[in-house]
């Protein structure tokens, strides 16, 4: 129950990341500052989450936060900033497909970090080791293709495309793809930092509601620097920008903090990360309704190589669990037994 309670929250988070992707491209279209874009959104989803918080700890003392778990609290928040900065701009240069066909490399990044901060643990004489590998170096390989092949437009209005690479030139939609790879790769981390965080200090609402403050708080100061010039850039219209915006905080910051979190404490960083490509579909089919984008051959063809590679990371990740699962059940017989093996005594320390 508990597992598949987690997958309906991460799917929900995946097609509300969607849904924002959209908003915020239409809305950075009719001038949308996409640094006082994340300022606000924080800024709602703090306000949100702070009363939520003093209500969820009425009737529940919270356990005193360490100085230590402010600093890895700050850690993230900082990495957070980082990553939806990244993230919104690199949209505003290419567009929503794109942000999640580069998103698929989020699983691939937070495997090799689970393994360097040993959430994750490498046999390579074993067959789902080398399928989680392989998958690697796919799901790199297709963002690649996405970012510097765009290929022809599959789409029936010849004119289409010609209109898009006035709107995205080539150096555009390269520059947007390495911003929303290097967000793909800040995302990563936050995953890793957030289980880390829980081990210690497993308080979901505290986190999130810190964590929301500070980035807050630092995207503030990023857009102060950024739009230090431009102070029509802070003034909320009632268009598409707020809407995006309330859509934002309320919707999307708020829930993905929590769901993200509770998520990690639970299933680990590589779990929650295996649910970022379902984004790609939705993407793809909302890009093209909404927005009217063309479908390049290129984003085909890294989108299916990217899929197979996230597949062949979510296979290896299965059958690690299966031999887990099996290793546990037979050390629990031979703990039970007062003639085991001696052999099997020591495979099972």
């Amino acid at each position: 129950m508990e597992d598949l309670k987690v997958t309906i929250l991460m799917v929900a988070v995946q097609v509300n990341e969607v849904v924002l992707n959209t908003l915020i491209k239409a809305a950075t279209d009719e001038g949308m500052s996409d640094y006082v874009f994340v300022v606000y959104s924080n800024a709602v989803a703090f306000s949100l989450l702070l009363p939520s918080s003093f209500f969820y700890y009425r009737n529940r003392p919270s356990p005193p936060i360490t100085f230590s778990i402010i600093c890895r609290i700050f850690l993230l928040s900082l990495l957070i900033c980082a990553a939806q900065t990244m993230v919104y701009v690199g949209i505003g240069y290419s567009s929503p497909v794109l942000s999640s066909v580069m998103g698929d490399l989020s699983p691939a990044f937070t495997f090799l970090l689970a393994i360097i901060f040993r959430y994750e643990k490498v046999e390579m004489r074993q067959v789902s080791s080398h399928a989680k590998c392989i998958g690697t170096v796919l799901s790199t390989t297709g963002a690649l293709m996405v970012t510097l092949y765009r290929g022809e437009a599959n789409s029936g209005d010849s004119n289409l495309e010609d209109d898009k690479a006035i709107v995205l030139p080539q150096d555009e939609w390269l520059l947007g793809g390495v911003l929303l790879a290097l967000g793909s790769f800040c995302l990563s981390v936050v995953f890793n930092v957030k289980t880390w965080i829980m081990k210690e200090y497993p308080e979901v609402m505290m986190i999130a509601t810190i964590s929301c403050g500070f980035v807050a708080m630092l995207s503030a100061m990023v857009s102060l620097i950024a739009e230090g010039d431009n102070a029509q850039a802070w003034t909320l219209r009632a268009d598409m920008e707020l809407a995006a915006i309330l859509y934002s905080g309320i919707i999307v910051v708020s829930m993905r903090s929590l769901t993200n979190i509770w998520a990690c404490g639970r299933k680990g960083p590589v779990y929650v990360a295996m649910f970022t490509p379902l984004g790609m579909v939705i993407a793809l089919a909302m890009g093209l309704v909404f927005l009217g984008e063309s479908l390049s051959l290129g984003s085909v063809i890294g989108g299916g190589v990217i899929t197979i590679g996230f597949y062949g990371v979510l296979w290896g990740q299965a059958q690690q669990e299966k031999m887990a699962f099996q290793t546990t059940v037979i050390c629990s017989s031979v703990s039970s037994s007062s003639n085991a093996v001696p052999l099997l005594q020591n495979q099972c320390v």
